[in-house]
């Protein structure tokens, strides 16, 4: 095994009987079968799987240049994008950004909701400032990312001379077609690719987010290498990614029908957002699939806490667990010791936080909650480029193993038709 991932499901396995096991075992072989052969649905969107092999040298030469050009020209970045187009570049740089400390380029998101309020104090917050913007989407006609990019273009025009705006506006599209590929051409910004053969939720680890996550200032080849490393140990006889794909569906042939992503380090709030539109757009359809939900503990373990150790038990959790903190600090010696927290001293504060995490996976399994533990040495960028693609992989071979095409998400468009409807775009029509 070349990556440091450990699954530890001793708090799952007791829910299973070995008959059981061993069948979603043989179901996730099939499906890592299915989907290494490409013969499953879906199969035109699997670029993914082989691409920290495959991957463009040349564009990845190209974004580290227009990092550098942007990390210039700039003191904040706008990545204009949505779902699977911002997702994982925020995850990533929200994970590996010290808390209070804003060094560089600053970076910011924007299309992701139709907020009145977000965007118009976030154009008022760039007035004075130099910016640069990213625009992520393959159509460039998704509602979201249109409006942001059209009110941010309008500033940046009143900021900068037209032949200034190409070192300013960086577009993420398609190869050759759609609107925002068309606006590229015509204005001769430089534009890389969002593949024709990936989904934007599988797609961290083209351009679409290795340029914001290059311009924040963090190494893009050791997130392909932890993500290489993390393909190669997932094709392994019985590998961790595999284990993980049977173990949710054999939780969910008995009625667990929802996990919840734990972590305990709130720099991976974001990670566990990614993770949710990844599970819950491949494998929510036809009336299937497990509910994905996250929490950040032990913050929420005094606001949902309560449901899951004494609520309904259909639920499982998969806690993600990092072994070494950036930092620590030891709980210091206080004379009147009025708080009562003279009994820590001696240990540090991620001492108490480790405890803390296998006293909740206790309680919770007394309740009836079973319980996986995936662990990680540190958050670092080859530790999530492992992570993104563990979780990739994984979720293929559980939508396979559930019987959905897990590359599709044909329920997304249902509220756009409608709103597209009730606000008179041309082409729909009112029921």
């Amino acid at each position: 095994m070349k990556g440091n991932l450990k699954l530890d499901a001793s708090l799952a396995y007791k829910y299973l009987s070995e008959d059981e096991l061993a069948k979603a075992r043989e179901d996730a072989k099939e499906g890592l079968k299915t989907l290494l052969n490409k013969t499953g649905e879906g199969n035109d969107f699997l670029g993914w799987v082989d691409y920290p092999v495959t991957y463009d040298k040349e564009e990845l030469s190209r974004i580290k240049k227009a990092a550098s050009t942007i990390t210039m020209n700039s003191d904040v970045l706008v990545v204009i994008g949505i779902g699977g187009s911002y997702l994982g570049a925020q995850a990533t740089i929200d994970a590996l950004t010290p808390y209070f400390e804003q060094k560089g380029l600053e970076v910011i998101f924007a299309g992701n909701s139709v907020s009145s309020t977000y965007l118009s104090q976030l154009r008022d917050y760039l007035w004075d400032k130099d910016f640069s913007l990213n625009v992520v989407s393959k159509s460039g006609t998704t509602t979201e990312p249109a409006i942001a990019f059209r009110v941010l273009f309008e500033l940046l025009k009143k900021k900068y001379m037209k032949e200034e705006l190409k070192e300013h506006v960086f577009l993420t599209t398609d190869r050759a077609k759609g609107a925002l590929h068309e606006i590229g051409v015509k204005n001769d910004f430089e534009m890389f690719v969002v593949p024709d053969d990936m989904g934007g939720r599988y797609s961290v680890l083209s351009a679409v987010g290795l340029l914001p996550i290059a311009c924040a200032g963090f190494d893009v080849d050791k997130m392909i290498k932890g993500a290489k490393d993390a393909m190669e140990d997932a094709k392994e006889e019985n590998s961790e990614a595999l284990e993980y794909a049977a173990l949710r569906n054999a939780l969910l042939r008995k009625e667990f029908n929802i996990e919840i992503l734990e972590s305990y380090e709130p720099s991976l709030s974001f990670l566990i957002e990614w993770w949710k539109q990844l599970y819950g757009e491949s494998e929510g359809k036809g009336n299937k699939g497990i509910f994905p939900a996250g929490c950040i503990f032990t913050r929420d373990l005094h606001s949902m806490g309560q449901y899951i150790q004494e609520g309904r038990r259909n639920l499982f959790e998969t806690v993600l667990d990092i072994r070494n903190p950036k930092t620590d600090l030891d709980v210091p010696f206080d004379k009147e010791n009025l708080d009562g927290l003279n009994y820590l001293v001696g240990k540090n504060v991620n001492d108490v936080n480790s405890v803390a995490l296998l006293a909740t996976m206790k309680a919770h399994d007394e309740g009836g909650v079973p319980g996986i533990k995936l662990s990680i040495d540190e958050i670092d960028e080859y530790n999530l480029g492992y992570l993104f693609y563990f979780f990739e992989i994984a979720c293929g071979i559980s939508g396979y193993t559930l019987g959905v095409n897990p590359f599709n998400q044909p329920g997304v468009e249902a509220y756009k038709k409608n709103m597209f409807e009730m606000l008179g775009k041309p082409g729909y029509t009112k029921k």
